[in-house]
């Protein structure tokens, strides 16, 4: 059963004898959370998770912010020029071993 309330769905559902209760199409691969308020209530949302080992950049403004330059940088193609091998070779060969 469906109703809707002027900013929300509302769907009448039958949990399982296993505790499970399928929520659709629309959260088929989906991350989400869930929360428990009291006991007869719970909330469901969507989510995104991210590593712990990789949450540092989203706590470094200067950091994530340059991530997200470069990316846009290279999306329009904007590269620097890479190292001259032939100049490296030239440098090379004037050094002399020690």
């Amino acid at each position: 059963m469906v109703y809707s309330t002027t900013m929300k769905s509302v769907l009448t559902k039958q949990v399982d004898s296993k505790g499970r209760l399928t929520l659709g199409e629309a959260f088929a691969n989906e991350t989400v959370l869930v929360e428990l308020h009291g006991e007869d209530e719970v909330i469901v949302r969507r989510a995104r998770v991210i590593p712990a080992r990789e949450s540092w950049l989203y706590d470094n403004k200067a950091a994530l912010a340059s991530v997200r330059r470069g990316l846009q940088q290279a999306t329009e193609h904007h590269f620097v020029e890479g190292p001259d091998p032939a100049a490296a070779a030239e440098l090379a060969g004037q050094l002399q071993d020690e």
